[in-house]
């Protein structure tokens, strides 16, 4: 287990389940499950999931912070979409 998460492919498995859950999500298209919709959110807890894989594998801190801006991007498109739909 300990090797799983020295190499990084702990997160590389959490990584595929996500794509998994969205590949699910696109096939079962169920109105209150737009995929659209929920991209956003999915994006943001991938790229927080590359962040702790670059922080595991000792990557360069540029790659954590990208990563990081990546998930702060995803997690504010996000927050536009719920106040959008919120407002009316």
């Amino acid at each position: 287990m300990a090797a799983l998460f020295d190499s990084g492919r702990i997160i590389d498995l959490i990584l595929l389940f996500i794509l998994v859950e969205c590949v699910f999500l696109a096939v079962w298209r169920r109105p209150a499950l737009r995929l659209g919709e929920l991209l956003p959110n999915i994006l943001s807890g991938a790229a927080l999931m590359l962040a702790v894989r670059c922080a595991l594998v000792g990557a360069r801190w540029e790659w954590v912070a990208l990563s990081l801006l990546g998930a702060l991007l995803a997690h504010l498109a996000d927050l536009g979409l719920r106040l959008r739909r919120a407002a009316g």
